[in-house]
């Protein structure tokens, strides 16, 4: 027999919560420039994502169902920088920012639980046709959202320092030493050129001009 859609809101809600504590939990132990500093050619950083994940939790689970929270984002203000949310400033602390994401998850909590699945808000910063959704809409948008990053996350830390997992000794990883990783990372590296030297590789295909 199916839940009631109480029980499918519940099921959304922890599968979100898993995740943000999950996200969260990737600052801890580190230092403080291994927080911040930016570990892709696109500045992926772990303090960065959590702004982002909080700033973004604020929008979809506040203005969108007509709930401000009136958490001031000014990284999101017009004349603001670009990707403005997606790094901590030398004037933003660690605190701060761990902050905010306890007050936007807070504030979520807040939203889910008085609303229910089917009640509709508006995304203003979506396109025109499609900027009504329901709560349900929103929970599957920031559950995605959250464990994308969250898989960032997930291969910044481990840049950072080798740390993996989801929470404190679930690692969910084979338990296996140093040099069994080492061997096994050699594997996979000889396994990669084999198959690139027995396969010629694709090329990006180019537009051709018009005639």
């Amino acid at each position: 027999m199916l839940s009631p859609m109480n029980d499918y809101k519940d099921d959304l809600h922890d599968y979100l919560v898993r995740a943000r504590d999950a996200l969260v939990w990737k600052l801890d132990g580190a230092s403080e420039y291994d927080v911040r500093r930016p570990l892709t050619p696109t500045g992926t950083n772990l303090l960065g994502i959590v702004k982002h994940v909080a700033s973004v939790t604020l929008g979809y689970f506040g203005e969108v169902f007509d709930r401000p929270s009136g958490v001031p984002l000014p990284w999101f203000a017009e004349g603001a920088d670009i990707n403005a949310d997606m790094w901590a400033t030398a004037d933003e602390s660690r605190a701060e920012i761990l902050e905010l994401y306890r007050r936007a998850c807070a504030h979520a909590d807040s939203t889910i639980d008085a609303l229910d699945l089917d009640d509709v808000g508006e995304v203003p910063w979506w396109p025109e046709d499609r900027r009504r959704v329901t709560l349900h809409q929103a929970l599957v948008h920031m559950l995605a959202e959250i464990e994308r990053h969250a898989g960032h996350a997930d291969i910044v830390r481990e840049l950072v320092d080798g740390s993996t997992g989801v929470r404190e000794a679930a690692t969910n990883l084979p338990d296996e030493d140093q040099a069994w990783w080492s061997a096994y990372r050699e594997r996979l590296e000889q396994a990669a050129r084999d198959a690139a030297a027995a396969r010629i590789e694709p090329t990006r295909s180019r537009r051709q001009p018009p005639l």
